[in-house]
């Protein structure tokens, strides 16, 4: 059997206050209590005050205050029904927190405590239903083995990413891209992955196979209507499929490339792919996804709330600060080939109609922060794994 713990009784607590008034050391009022040494230096360190010092009567109602009153996501029905909304939409407990406090201007609950309250869930009711909720578990990744050499001895006019400017590195910049493929399990599947670095807007394709010309022409298609101050560098991974890349210094966008085995170095793709996995596994069938369902998902993405944008969205970044919105129109080409709806979060005709009219950040502010809706894990009955 494992051991029987007893805290200390305000009568002891009183004994150990008069011996630490007189200068006794923890081992001897250990010795007098009959309490292990390290008992009395933990009480010590929990309850002794910065002015008063220890006091038995000061120590008790920190005892008191300190007991287990059940989580208050058990206890607060309204945070517990705005957290499991957040959840639903696909955010992390970390998102919920972000937003929570981005709307009541203040510190409401933190991640741990949500990921403590699901725990709870799973260990004290056996309700597993609440662990789908959380976006991902980290799992224990070791190193591959490394055959034959490296793709980027194949890949002509290669630039390396250390010969990439300084200001895109710190992402002070618009205009800089990440590109990659998100791959699947069937054969020539995969989704073309644009992620613009200072706002971590995400700009999404489908790409039949992996093959280097229409890799090209779709990442041209996608960033050509943009203004040049907005698609100035793009930097990929070794992958053959980028080997066409020069073919974008025909629209003014220099080209970089990761070192090679450090994918890391375009972290802000990698990110993104992994939050969209969240909703489409790699063994998910491509045609079975629509066009619609890929848009919401983006769209879902680009309107959730980041904290290294402050608890903003990218959209909200992407729209506000680097387009400028507030003083200038969308270029028509630009709607119409990007697709606004899908950034924004409204469909192509109102977001043209309200970009086309807006001239101040309070007639936007309904377009940028309006929540979407799209589709959510769903849990198992209650006791299922």
């Amino acid at each position: 059997m494992g051991t029987k713990y007893t805290q200390l009784s305000a009568e002891e607590r009183a004994i150990l206050a008069s011996l630490q008034a007189k200068d006794h050391s923890i081992r001897q009022i250990a010795a007098a209590l009959d309490r292990p040494a390290s008992t009395i230096s933990r009480e010590l360190k929990r309850n002794t005050g910065r002015q008063i010092g220890y006091r038995a009567v000061y120590a008790q109602q920190q005892t008191r205050a300190r007991r287990w009153r059940g989580s208050r996501l058990e206890r607060d029905a309204k945070l517990r029904r705005q957290v499991l909304d957040g959840l639903k939409k696909g955010w992390s407990p970390e998102q919920v927190c972000g937003w929570l406090e981005r709307q009541q201007g203040r510190h409401v609950i933190s991640p741990e405590s949500i990921y403590r309250f699901i725990q709870a869930q799973i260990t004290r009711h056996k309700d597993y239903r609440w662990r789908h909720y959380l976006p991902r578990a980290k799992s224990k990744r070791g190193r591959r083995g490394r055959k034959g050499g490296s793709s980027a001895l194949h890949i002509q006019d290669r630039v390396s990413i250390a010969e990439r400017p300084a200001a895109v590195g710190d992402r002070s910049v618009a205009g800089n891209w990440e590109a990659d493929l998100m791959m699947f399990t069937r054969y020539g599947q995969a989704l073309l992955a644009l992620h613009e670095r200072s706002s971590r807007l995400l700009i999404v394709g489908r790409s039949n196979g992996k093959h280097a010309e229409p890799i090209a022409d779709a990442i041209a298609s996608l960033l050509g209507p943009l203004p040049q101050s907005l698609r100035q560098t793009i930097t990929f991974d070794n992958g053959t499929e980028f080997a066409r890349h020069y073919e974008l210094h025909r629209l003014d966008i220099q080209t970089f490339f990761c070192d090679p085995y450090a994918p890391w170095q375009k972290g802000g793709v990698e990110n993104a792919i992994g939050r969209l996995r969240r909703n489409i596994p790699r063994k998910t069938n491509l045609d079975t996804l629509t066009t619609r369902q890929l848009s919401n998902l983006v769209r879902a993405y680009n309107n959730t709330p980041r904290k290294c944008l402050d608890w903003h969205s990218p959209a909200e970044i992407f729209c506000s600060q680097v387009l400028h919105l507030e003083c200038e129109s969308i270029p028509s080409p630009l709607r119409g080939r990007l697709g606004w709806g899908v950034i924004v979060g409204r469909n192509e005709r109102q977001t043209a109609s309200v970009v086309k009219s807006s001239r101040s950040r309070h007639q936007l502010q309904p377009l940028l922060t309006e929540p979407c809706i799209h589709p959510s894990p769903q849990p198992p009955p209650q006791g299922g794994r």
